[in-house]
């Protein structure tokens, strides 16, 4: 295994699908993986932390903004291998958030950031799993609004 952190094992990530007014944030990374693609906002869980506290912080770190999770959205493994070699390996747990306050800008490992309709995204080259993670979480808090 060509990297460090793959070769003790998986690491575990949360991501935020944060839905208000009908519009979703998505960032730009700013570091790999995935550089310069827009995604979710989200990152890796520290030691002794939950996983929701993880959330709140890297939601605040990412974009200023204050969150407060919901539900459990999904739960999916990003792993990038290079012939046998793993590069890297991410369990990654996806949250519906609601926006609690603060003022959305692009952070820690952001280019930017943006609030985003179901309608505009698709002007964002979404990775398809962002893309499915995002539209369940705008069909769920419609729901949760109505």
């Amino acid at each position: 295994m060509s990297e460090a952190g793959a070769a003790a094992g998986p690491r575990v990530g949360v991501g935020a699908v944060v839905v208000h007014e009908g519009r979703v944030v998505l960032i730009r990374r700013g570091k790999e993986p995935m550089y310069g693609r827009w995604i979710v906002p989200g990152g890796t869980v520290e030691l002794g932390e939950t996983l929701e506290e993880a959330c709140v912080r890297e939601l605040r770190e990412e974009t200023g903004l204050d969150v407060r999770p919901l539900e459990l959205l999904t739960v999916f493994d990003r792993i990038d291998r290079h012939g046998d070699d793993v590069r890297y390996h991410y369990v990654i747990v996806d949250y519906l958030c609601s926006w609690q306050g603060g003022e959305l800008q692009a952070g820690s490992d952001a280019l930017e950031a943006a609030w985003a309709s179901r309608d505009e995204l698709k002007d964002y080259d979404l990775p398809p799993k962002a893309l499915e993670v995002i539209l369940d979480g705008l069909g769920r808090a419609g729901q949760r609004a109505g």
